[in-house]
């Protein structure tokens, strides 16, 4: 009777670890698909910041080119 009730405890706590690895198991893939996820939206963020500093870089460089051009302000 009482080595019943040791295996039948045993084979509760066997069973619930059982479950919680499966939820462990569930959430690993689950945070793996979030992360490529991540690392995509992050790589495409990368090149349109990329561009954005070229536009800038571009633009700021015709502003200087235009603001020689002005005529100088006389007092």
């Amino acid at each position: 009777m009482l080595f019943e009730s040791i295996v039948c405890a045993m084979l509760n706590e066997l069973n619930a670890l059982e479950i919680k690895i499966a939820q462990v198991v569930v959430l690993c893939r689950t945070l793996r698909t979030e992360n490529e996820v991540l690392r995509q939206q992050l790589a495409s963020l990368e090149i349109d910041k990329e561009r954005l500093a070229e536009r800038m870089a571009a633009a700021r460089t015709r502003l200087e080119q235009l603001a020689e051009q002005l005529p100088e302000a006389k007092p």
